[in-house]
């Protein structure tokens, strides 16, 4: 009954036209806030209303933890139940057009042209000596438009970085490029997050969910309208994207996109839903299975997903070859984008006829007190590598960190000496992540000795 019921509420609505976008084009910027001031997301009240310690991050005011619960207790919390996290300062691109392809194909080493639609996957923009821009996660809404999502933290950078790439590009007159301003993105993460979002998901108006999560893969993306505080449904669909940033099975759920191929644009009612929507999870769930998290929780749970926070483990020096991202590179691209000439001749090692590389990314587990970012470590009293990220694990219960090393040292158990307070202390090479990923994903098929498809676990 109580099924009905949330089903007749969602019904009861009708689509109605989004309200008014607000936009940013490349034509001009304007900055978020007033008075120069942290930016408010769309879930700020909410946050407050909850009891959060608010800090300035990425130059919105975010909630770092919340009251009643530790940075400790809300990671364990998010990888045995499901947390919600307000990732509203990450920014939001639309880029589309006759050349949208060739141009992501330009500033990105990723291949866009195969990639089927309603489908994401990461990314790097990166300068034409190989270095990284930024990092980022694109879906292709149709063969021409495409939604990116960028660093917070390199606001400006990237739209400085996309500005000037865009001018310089041949077919720059098939490509529109807009920044959706001041729309809500929030995480769903954890093991219950699937069976959270298809209690908010509002049924088409034939009574069936619009997703079926069973097939609903990672990286795979949908529309839905979700269900409000109210029990009405949301006036515009929201963008789903199965995937997130903590190695759980997890949806990011985009506020303000338009699903509307021609259009691109972001809408402020749509957006000031979206703390209605998790008060709804929320409220649906109970705390026994969802609660709300903060940037000290992702901040360890991505750590512990040996996923890179960009300023810290990847920045303009970096290439993605010392990162370990060269699986970002698409198959057949051996040329033609920003940085190819620097980037193909160090994936070989000088043995194997290429340039090689002086350093790699790796995980470590160190002993003593944490070794966090900037901590020095040595190898048989010779200086080799930098900490760029670490702190103690609450699933592991020992220090773990990223950093990266001379190359020829990344072997698994190798050892180091972190120099962390004037003291020296054992670091040793381990596999990321940490912790094992649960994405998920299609089950694996193999064939036997005699052909025959079987299903690998």
């Amino acid at each position: 009954m109580r099924s009905l019921l949330r089903t007749a509420a969602c019904l009861a609505r009708a689509p109605v036209v989004p309200a008014r976008s607000r936009i940013v084009t490349m034509r001009g910027f304007a900055s978020s806030g007033d008075g120069g001031g942290p930016v408010k997301t769309p879930l700020y009240d909410f946050h407050v209303s909850r009891g959060a310690t608010m800090v300035e991050f990425a130059g919105h005011s975010l909630p770092a933890v919340y009251k009643d619960s530790t940075l400790s207790q809300s990671h364990l919390f998010t990888r045995s139940k499901a947390s919600l996290f307000d990732v509203s300062h990450m920014v939001q691109h639309i880029i589309s057009g006759s050349q949208a392809v060739n141009f992501l194909e330009t500033v990105t080493p990723s291949e866009w042209g195969p990639m089927p639609l309603m489908k994401a996957k990461l990314t790097l923009l990166l300068w034409r000596n190989g270095g990284i821009v930024d990092d980022a996660v694109v879906t292709r809404l149709t063969e021409d438009k495409f939604y990116v999502v960028t660093n917070g933290a390199c606001r400006e950078k990237d739209i400085n970085y996309l500005k000037a790439e865009l001018e310089r590009f041949p077919g720059r007159k098939s490509v529109d490029w807009r920044v959706l301003e001041g729309n809500a993105i929030v995480a769903l993460q954890g093991p219950e997050a699937a069976k959270v979002l298809a209690e908010a998901v509002c049924p088409d108006e034939d009574g069936k969910s619009p997703i079926d999560f069973n097939t609903f893969w990672f990286s795979g993306a949908a529309w839905a309208r979700l269900r409000l505080a109210d029990g009405s449904a949301s006036r515009q669909k929201v963008l789903i994207n199965r995937g997130g940033y903590t190695g759980e099975d997890g949806f990011e759920l985009s506020f303000g996109v338009d699903e509307d191929s021609k259009g691109g644009s972001a809408s402020a009612s749509s957006s000031d839903e979206a703390a209605s929507v998790v008060e709804a999870m929320l409220r649906e769930s109970g705390p026994e299975r969802l609660r709300p998290a903060g940037l000290g929780a992702r901040d360890s749970l991505r750590l512990e997903a040996g996923l890179c926070l960009y300023g810290q483990d990847l920045d303009d020096s970096t290439t993605p070859v010392e990162a370990n991202l060269v699986f970002v590179m698409g198959k057949n691209r051996t040329g033609g984008f920003n940085g190819s000439e620097a980037i193909q001749p160090i994936l070989k090692s000088p043995s194997n006829g290429g340039l090689g590389v002086t350093r790699r990314r790796v995980g470590l587990i160190v002993s003593g007190a944490p070794a966090r970012a900037g901590t020095e470590l040595f190898y048989k009293g010779r200086k080799v590598g930098t900490v760029t990220s670490g702190m103690p694990s609450p699933s592991l219960r020992v220090n773990i960190a990223m950093a990266y090393v001379e190359e020829g040292l990344q072997k698994l158990g190798t050892e180091f000496e972190a120099v962390v307070r004037g003291r020296k202390q054992l670091a040793v090479v381990t596999k990321m992540p940490f912790v094992p990923a649960r994405y998920f994903k299609p089950p694996k098929v193999a064939k036997d000795k005699l052909g025959k498809k079987t299903t690998v676990n």
